[in-house]
């Protein structure tokens, strides 16, 4: 079959890889429909992280299964499934209490496995024609009928939709609340949206990428420039002095300055200046244990210069860590099914596996108007933003986002 491969950093190719076999009985074969390019995918395209060369990658997969072990019960061939990016076993200490992003078993020695991701097991991604998930009947969410039809929303729910709501969740969003968001990369704008969605009094969203901002508007966000103004100075003139009551933190180890120099603490300290005393943030950006290519000391140990004073003075608290997607994708899907959300008004691309490489040149140097980007690892047609819209179906979404917000 054809994958994406990662051969070192900013270099990844199309390549033919063995075809995944059931190796368990509870294993299943899906064939992916739609996978998608991963903002935590670029860290390890950066060559940011410990991926091994010659990893298929990609997390966020959907997908019609097409063979299953004799263990499996509960789906079977010819189920459309979205995978959570966690694959988890489903029974183990954290899985049982709901924490399958720290499943104890496929990861053996630490706490949390997914597909095609440095650090987190062996497991190849879903960048590929074909997957083999593990554990299928749990991890395998089946889709509702007319899901086939909207699968750029319905992927969502494999990894930035959870998160996005994820971060509002570690935050402690309650309705009518404020709340500042820092980043309006895909996972900022599904935190946005999740806000809207929860009925946040106030939502703020820090950027500097117009394109990124406009869809912000749209998910109902006051977008805050932080290329043109102070983002805490705005805060706090939008809140009357206050602060917001919550804040997440959506960008990660490799926040940049408006200048695009790295500063690795510069979100979390405005963060800790935007929120109110007594507030609570909500930290879904990725952090690594170490990051030796930094250019900074402290952020090659894993470490940050963080405002810990001013944190505790204020009485803040923060919540971390990644999503435990089967916590939320049953719930979140019944939304799209019920036409509550349409999570794909930010997709910008939909193209072939053989596009992959360029976009994510594209992707990773953050260009106009490549805000997401869709893979179809079995169709050749591609498909910008324009074209999207000007699609029937597109059109239905767009419009919807635009109705409610």
């Amino acid at each position: 079959m054809k994958a994406i491969v990662y051969n070192g950093p900013r270099d990844v190719q199309v390549k033919d890889v063995p075809d995944p076999k059931i190796k368990h009985p509870s294993d299943a074969i899906v064939k992916i429909t739609t996978t998608n390019i991963c903002g935590s995918d670029l860290h390890m395209y950066e060559g940011r992280t410990s991926l091994k060369p010659g990893t298929v990658i990609g997390h966020e997969n959907l997908g019609e299964i097409v063979e299953c072990g004799n263990a499996v019960a509960r789906v079977k061939a010819g189920d459309l499934v979205c995978i959570p990016f966690n694959a988890s076993c489903g029974y183990c200490k954290n899985c049982e209490r709901g924490l399958t992003a720290a499943c104890l078993t496929l990861n053996p020695g630490t706490a949390g496995a997914g597909y095609g991701y440095a650090d987190m097991g062996e497991l190849p991604g879903g960048q590929a024609e074909y997957l083999r998930v593990p554990y299928a009947d749990f991890n395998c969410l089946k889709l509702p009928d007319g899901a086939a039809e909207q699968q750029d929303d319905y992927v969502m729910l494999s990894d930035i939709f959870p998160t996005g709501w994820h971060a509002t969740e570690l935050a402690g969003l309650m309705p009518g609340e404020s709340v500042v968001i820092y980043g309006a990369g895909p996972v900022g704008l599904m935190a946005a949206y999740s806000a809207q969605i929860k009925g946040a009094g106030q939502i703020m969203v820090v950027d500097r990428h117009p394109d990124r901002l406009a869809l912000a508007e749209k998910a109902g966000a006051v977008v805050i420039n932080d290329s043109e103004e102070d983002p805490v100075e705005r805060v706090m003139e939008l809140t009357m002095g206050e602060g917001a009551d919550r804040g997440c933190e959506c960008v990660g180890f490799h926040a940049h300055d408006p200048q695009g120099h790295e500063v690795p603490n510069e979100v979390m300290n405005n963060l800790v200046k935007s929120v109110r005393a007594t507030g609570s943030l909500g930290v879904v950006g990725v952090f690594m244990p170490e990051d030796p290519k930094s250019s900074h000391e402290l952020a090659r140990k894993g470490e940050l210069a963080f405002d810990f004073g001013e944190f505790w003075s204020k009485g803040l608290r923060m919540a971390t860590g990644q999503t435990s997607v089967k916590a939320y994708n049953r719930h979140l899907c019944k939304l799209i099914e019920l036409g509550k959300a349409r999570p794909s008004f930010i997709v910008s691309h939909e193209l072939s596996l053989e596009d992959a490489p360029d976009a994510y040149r594209h992707f990773d140097a953050r260009e106009q108007g490549w805000t997401k980007v869709v893979l179809r690892p079995h169709a050749t047609q591609s498909k910008t933003r324009d074209t999207l819209q000007a699609h029937p179906k597109k059109s239905r979404a767009h419009s919807h986002a635009h109705a409610r917000h």
